[in-house]
């Protein structure tokens, strides 16, 4: 399929998620990357909940980090550079809702993309070889392209790989793993 058969197909299907089963995937989503080799790391970006989109709740995974003690990392997005601005998430900084209900920190320590060791990924889609399908603006293809090639990219889906993603441009960069309710995809 076509990203923009993708993204349809995939807003269709988050949208008609009940909110228990969103939890209870967003749940088994955090305890299936507990199996992962990546705790030993410091630095690990992640992005905060769109509601309105029905993304999967990254609570879970806040908790897990905040309790392994590592540095949290989320994005502010700058929609006339097409950018993530990264800060530390600390206990000072404020969280508000921008224009377009994607919550964002207000002021915070900045954290350079190089600096990074993982970065959980939000998605709509992604198929056996690690391509995905975001909201097509390009954020984060642009964030990563600014992380070091050993970051570790992971996305984090509802749903199961498609086959395959048609449209693949040299630009688009890969997940390294994905991580559903049932699996946990390694590229």
């Amino acid at each position: 399929m076509v990203k923009a058969e993708l993204r349809k197909k995939y807003k269709e299907l988050r949208k008609n998620l009940s909110e228990d089963l969103k939890e209870e995937f967003s749940l088994a989503i955090a305890n299936n990357l507990l199996s992962l080799s990546i705790w030993e790391k410091d630095f690990y970006h992640i992005f905060l909940s769109i509601e309105t989109q029905k993304e999967i709740n990254t609570d879970y995974i806040l908790n897990i980090l905040a309790g392994k003690d590592k540095n949290i990392v989320i994005s502010r997005s700058n929609f006339d550079t097409i950018t993530l601005e990264n800060v530390l998430l600390t206990d000072s900084i404020t969280i508000t809702l921008n224009a377009h209900n994607i919550p964002e920190p207000i002021g915070g320590i900045p954290i350079p993309a190089n600096s990074i060791d993982v970065v959980f990924i939000p998605l709509l889609a992604f198929d056996e070889k690690g391509n995905r399908v975001g909201y097509g603006k390009g954020f984060y293809d642009a964030f990563l392209a600014d992380c070091t090639p050993d970051t570790l990219k992971i996305g984090l889906s509802f749903f199961d790989a498609e086959p395959e993603i048609k449209e693949v441009y040299s630009g688009d960069i890969p997940l390294d793993f994905c991580v559903t309710p049932n699996k946990t995809y390694r590229f």
